[in-house]
């Protein structure tokens, strides 16, 4: 295992779908295997959103429980709750002293409510609070704090280690060499995965299927994937179908092609092909689902093993913490 630190947050708004399962879950676990990871429960992001505190809790279990049954190594990572952390509070409000309001007026977030606004004629800052508009110095914090190197991001969240270089650098340039400057690392693309109307897999389009949806569930959302209408001798375009598509995420490449060519050839129809699907995806996410519902069920299981990442997160956010106060404070 090479010495870079690995740093990433999940926000706790909801369960993650297959989309975020192929495109960070899975990628961020391997990455565990290899690198000091720190995994926080991004509660304290969530609250721009979410108003019901039962409601995060909850969510917030459901994150934790479904990494641990995905196989996180517990032993490489650190796994916690951001609010659980008191340095997180801390440090975010030591970054505001040197972090310039033109930066936080380029942020992405705040730039789309302030044209938004625009294009309606309401006042520019209608419906935002400060938590949004300081949203990236939180941010910044969180990365800043564990003294991560590497900070797995989409490509539209890139903008959030970039500000937290920015404000490294502001800190840096006034108090002395304190923190590192985290690197973003886009993931290898995927591709778009596709939900069940064949657009991206979005909440905002309700076409997902929940990681651990239940087997009935699965098979049932599966069936609901929206195809054209060739009989089954025809011939089928692989590359343009959903059910393809997911497919090749789970299985080997071997059995990639065997079923690329079963699209091909012609004589599949597509109950078949769905059928398939599910049989594949449920092989993979069976016992991961069965160890996710016996954690739901035992959920002081999750609480200590949260309590256990929070006190390895706080011996090195507590470092950080007191070089900063010493800096700034004397």
């Amino acid at each position: 295992m090479d010495d870079k630190i690995v740093l990433t947050g999940i926000k706790p708004t909801g369960i993650p779908h297959l989309g975020n399962y192929v495109g960070a879950l899975k990628p961020l676990i391997e990455m565990a295997n290899n690198h000091k990871t720190y995994i926080f429960i991004a509660d304290l992001h969530a609250l721009n959103l979410i108003k019901d505190a039962k409601l995060i809790k909850q969510y917030s279990y459901e994150i934790a429980a479904m990494m641990i049954a995905l196989g996180l190594n517990l032993d490489n990572a650190v796994l916690f709750r951001q609010s659980d952390i008191l340095g997180i509070y801390q440090l975010s409000n030591f970054l505001m002293n040197v972090t310039p309001k033109g930066l936080m007026n380029r942020a992405h977030s705040y730039k789309a409510i302030v044209e938004k606004n625009t294009e309606t004629g309401v006042d520019i800052d209608s419906g935002v609070n400060m938590g949004l508009y300081t949203y990236p110095i939180l941010m910044a914090a969180d990365i800043l704090l564990y003294n991560s190197d590497i900070v797995p991001v989409g490509a539209d969240q890139k903008q959030h280690v970039e500000f937290a270089r920015d404000i490294a650098g502001y800190f840096n340039n006034t108090y002395g060499n304190v923190f590192k400057l985290p690197e973003p690392v886009i993931g290898e693309s995927n591709g778009i995965i596709p939900g069940l109307d064949g657009r991206k897999m979005s909440k905002s389009y309700d076409n997902t299927i929940p990681v651990f949806a239940p087997e009935s569930e699965l098979k049932k959302k599966i069936m609901r994937i929206i195809t054209d209408s060739k009989t089954p001798e025809e011939s089928k375009d692989p590359d343009t179908s959903t059910i393809f598509q997911l497919y090749k995420q789970f299985a080997t490449v071997e059995e990639t092609e065997q079923f690329r060519q079963m699209f091909v050839v012609g004589g599949m129809g597509y109950g078949t092909a769905k059928n398939i699907l599910f049989e594949k995806i449920n092989s993979v996410l069976s016992e991961p689902r069965k160890e996710y519902e016996r954690l739901m069920a035992n959920k002081n299981e999750i609480d200590a093993i949260l309590q256990n990442g929070a006190e390895r997160a706080r011996i090195v956010a507590d470092k950080t913490i007191m070089k900063v106060k010493k800096v700034m404070l004397g």
